[in-house]
């Protein structure tokens, strides 16, 4: 029992070296500027929205929750902490995503391409969003970073990547991936 106890603490040693390099990396290649920064709306308990939403009213929405709060400030410390400059941050229209964006940032824009499409209601407007988003990220030219708070159904169209709450994912202008970073606990 001793030594498989050993083993396994050694195994998990390994996992959060790797783990924390992994970081590491992503953040040395934030610092360096130019990038896109897909981060999917922090914890908001639930899926999808009530029929009656009205992106106008938070209350007809997702909303985040005390935890998605403060993993929202954690990603805001996380850029302040690390100098990671950032050019613009844009969010989604829906509130969940606005207050990632204000919790992390402060100042951010909306805009409709990064708008969720989850539901059937939205649905239809999915390929005019992506276009729109694909031609911004085109003209988009700064060595500063270019944030994008959205979710997860934006992101995995535009990357084929699945995301947690509050991942960030980061890539190139030719949609390289960089990297991830989770920033549950």
């Amino acid at each position: 029992m001793k030594y498989i106890n050993f083993i396994l603490l050694f195994l998990l040693s390994i996992f959060n070296s790797n783990y924390s390099q992994a970081n590491d990396l992503v953040i040395s290649e934030l610092q360096k500027g130019g990038k896109i920064v897909f981060i999917r709306h922090s914890l908001a308990p639930g899926n999808g929205d009530p029929n009656n939403i009205d992106l106008t009213k938070c209350d007809t929405q997702r909303n985040l929750n005390q935890e998605g709060i403060e993993q929202s400030k954690k990603i805001g410390i996380l850029f302040s902490n690390n100098n990671i400059q950032i050019d613009k941050v844009l969010s989604s229209e829906w509130c969940r995503c606005k207050d990632t964006a204000r919790f992390a940032f402060n100042n951010y824009e909306t805009f409709k391409g990064l708008n969720s499409f989850y539901q059937e209601k939205f649905y239809k407007y999915k390929d005019e969003q992506i276009k729109s988003l694909k031609k911004y990220i085109s003209n988009w030219n700064s060595d500063k970073n270019l944030v994008l708070v959205t979710h997860f159904v934006v992101i995995s169209e535009m990357l084929n990547f699945g995301t947690s709450s509050g991942e960030i994912v980061v890539i190139d202008k030719d949609y390289k991936f960089i990297g991830n970073i989770e920033t549950l606990n």
